[in-house]
């Protein structure tokens, strides 16, 4: 390890006030201070804040012309009330970092630290501390953001931990790790009437329940395969809770789900014809909004090559991850791929360890030791 045990003790304690302190999408104002503070002492050759948001860009620049690797962590927990009892457990009523990126961000930290005892030979290195993943927005707002032309890299990577694994494993593979996935709001307005002459409006009632079945059946819910695709309908909502009123809205809010990008578009046009036809047969004014849009996540070859050469290098043990990937959860760091080949690997959290998004879920510090001695490893075989 390229650390000392007192490095990395420092490195664990500020990981578990980040956890202390979780922040949700777009909020993520005092999570960015605290990386920025921990970073000083690595005394890195830019420091770009605001990056999409609240994102962090931190760079390292070696001796000699070469090129940039990117590598990524995020910055938001999620709006979920932690259980667990811990005795840094959230102090935030209704947040927590229950996804682990309390534990990325500190890999991130732990590799800074090194980069800062000995540069890259050659190129640069940028660690990007990524705003906004939890709801798709942050990987899209980085790359929209007019500052980051001058960071484009080269080679991206990013990994994230993986309960269900032994801890301190990897799966890593070529091709498709995450699916593409999309919230999608249907909005559906008629005319409210008194209860008592419910022909005096136009009530959405009928083209809901409808919509309710037949968006479900678009999906086939079958093998992770090109094919494969799944309509969840999360949220219903039908007029106002009254006796005396027929009601004059509704609104259904589905996650479509598919591996490829391709299939969803497909499926989206599919959902968008029915909404419509539902909407036009019964004289209702039809809205469709998306929110929480991600694209699939799709590991480069050459990305695949560099991560599988560093986990050789250190001796890391690999699982298969035919049985495991793609995972049906969504992942934007995906998006990089327009800019650069890229690739995530998944560290393993334990096998009975608590799953992603469980109120009881806590990133195993022992990651953070194996996850930056990985990084590190790419870093020098790519950059010397």
């Amino acid at each position: 390890m390229f650390l000392t045990d007192r490095e990395l003790l420092e490195i664990k304690e500020f990981r578990r006030n980040l956890h202390r302190n979780p922040e949700v999408s777009g909020e993520e104002v005092e999570t960015a201070n605290r990386v920025r503070a921990a970073l000083v002492g690595s005394n890195p050759d830019q420091i770009v804040s605001n990056l999409g948001g609240h994102g962090v860009a931190v760079i390292y620049e070696g001796a000699a012309v070469g090129p940039t690797l990117m590598i990524r962590a995020e910055l938001d927990g999620l709006p979920i009330e932690e259980i667990s009892d811990v005795s840094y457990r959230s102090t935030v009523p209704g947040k927590g970092h229950l996804c682990g990126h309390d534990g990325h961000m500190a890999v991130l930290v732990a590799l800074a630290q090194g980069l800062g005892q000995k540069r890259p030979a050659t190129g640069r290195v940028i660690l990007l501390f990524q705003p906004a993943e939890e709801n798709g927005a942050g990987a899209a707002a980085v790359l929209a953001d007019p500052r980051f032309a001058a960071l484009k890299p080269d080679l991206a990577l990013s990994l994230h931990n993986f309960p269900g694994v032994k801890l301190g494993h990897v799966l890593l593979r070529e091709g498709p790790v995450n699916c593409a996935s999309r919230g999608m709001k249907i909005v559906l307005n008629g005319k409210t009437a008194h209860a008592s002459n419910p022909e005096d409006g136009l009530a959405p009632t009928f083209a809901m329940a409808g919509l309710l079945e037949a968006l479900t059946a678009l999906g086939n819910n079958g093998p992770l395969g090109a094919e494969y695709s799944l309509v969840t309908v999360t949220h219903a909502r039908l007029g106002e809770p009254a006796f005396g009123i027929s009601p004059g809205y509704a609104e259904i809010w589905a996650t479509l789900r598919t591996l490829t990008d391709e299939s969803m578009a497909a499926l989206v046009r599919d959902a968008e014809t029915l909404a419509r036809e539902r909407a036009q047969a019964t004289g209702l004014r039809l809205e469709i909004t998306y929110e929480d849009v991600f694209q699939q996540c799709y590991n480069s070859a050459e990305a695949v090559d560099a991560l599988r050469r560093a986990l050789d290098d250190e001796g890391v043990s690999r699982e298969s991850a035919s049985a495991l990937l793609p995972m049906k959860g969504s992942e934007d760091f995906g998006l990089f791929r327009a800019v650069a080949p890229s690739a995530m690997f998944f560290l393993g959290a334990g096998e009975d360890h608590p799953r992603l998004h469980n109120p009881d879920y806590d990133f195993p510090d022992e990651l953070i030791a194996v996850g930056s001695r990985i990084f590190m490893r790419a870093v020098r075989n790519i950059l010397g």
